[in-house]
């Protein structure tokens, strides 16, 4: 009885504060047409306190949803473009000698903002990418021997294009393991890239307003951890992970050839977190096994590494977790 006036009164909280999410999709609209997807996965991780990772080939305005994302939030933004003689100080910052008071100043970098754009963050070797370790994990940067923190709410936004292309350099395991959702763009319908025709033709892009604050934000991210997950879910999260470390165990012995290493612990974590911000998306006040099968790729698939044989028969990380959610009973 306690736990269902819990629930309605965390209901209630959902009610008042997902309008202001709502008008927030709407507003990157005006901008964005389709890709409701990887909209939602930028709310996900704005719920979430997430980092979020966009990969897909040029042209599907991964850029351009980050961009909106931020010019329709109340804070601040800062745009890194990521090239090969990018150097770790341009992006968290560095000392610099002041002649006039003889002593070393901090020149802080871009990334203390709100939000930060890594774009095509695997342009950049890994000197450069794993300058961003720190901040992503602890929301703080040590630049000589001072420690700063980073203004909150804190999101890293990057963008990528396949490795397969020239002039990439792969993320370190360790680094994308610091991304809460990793979402693969695709091309639009022909409806909707006729649309986009038209929109770019007739130069019908409307001014993208700021309709929610980093106020809000906080307050929602705050309500998110109240969102009531039962301990059957919290199983079948654990059981979806451990599948991805030991499938043997989940009568999916086949992938066990394929599978270099599983998801970490984070994997856990942010399956969990990612699900109650579904959840709130949905204006529910509990999770349910959809919301997590549905967010198990995003989160997921550049979590388990490959191995050899995976690689040479063509099966990808989606192919392992979608067998897995196969595999895994749901409560």
């Amino acid at each position: 009885m306690l736990q269902d006036i819990q629930i309605q009164e965390v209901n209630n909280k959902i009610s008042q504060l997902y309008p202001s999410f709502s008008r927030l999709k709407a507003e990157i609209n005006k901008a964005i047409i389709g890709q409701d997807k990887m909209l939602d996965a930028l709310l996900i991780g704005l719920l979430g306190n997430g980092h979020i990772l966009l990969e897909g080939v040029p042209g599907l305005a991964k850029t351009l949803a980050i961009k909106a994302l931020a010019t329709a939030v109340d804070g601040s933004f800062s745009r890194i473009q990521f090239t090969p003689d990018l150097l770790p100080a341009d992006v968290v910052g560095t000392l610099m000698f002041n002649v006039r008071d003889n002593d070393f100043v901090i020149k802080k970098g871009p990334v203390f903002s709100n939000f930060v754009l890594a774009d095509e963050i695997n342009r950049a070797p890994a000197k450069v990418q794993s300058a961003l370790l720190e901040v992503m994990q602890e929301k703080q940067v040590t630049i000589g021997d001072e420690s700063l923190q980073v203004p909150s709410p804190f999101l890293v936004l990057a963008t990528q294009n396949p490795i397969d292309q020239e002039g990439t350099y792969t993320l370190p395991e360790a680094q994308a393991d610091r991304f809460m959702l990793k979402v693969l763009i695709t091309y639009p319908t022909r409806e909707q890239e006729l649309q986009v025709m038209r929109m770019i033709s007739k130069q019908e892009s409307q001014p993208i307003h700021k309709v929610i604050t980093t106020d809000t934000i906080q307050e929602a991210r705050a309500l998110i951890n109240s969102i009531y997950i039962d301990e059957k879910i919290e199983k079948y999260i654990l059981d979806i992970v451990f599948a991805t470390r030991f499938p043997e165990q989940y009568r999916a012995e086949k992938l066990s050839n394929y599978i270099r290493y599983g998801a970490s612990p984070r994997a856990s974590i942010n399956l969990a977190i990612a699900a109650r911000a579904k959840a709130f998306l949905a204006q529910r006040a509990y999770v349910i096994p959809e919301d997590v099968r549905e967010i198990a790729q995003d989160v997921l698939r550049h979590r388990i590494g490959l191995s050899f044989e995976a690689e040479a028969e063509g099966i990808t990380s989606e192919n392992i977790i979608e067998t897995i959610l196969g595999s895994v009973q749901a409560p």
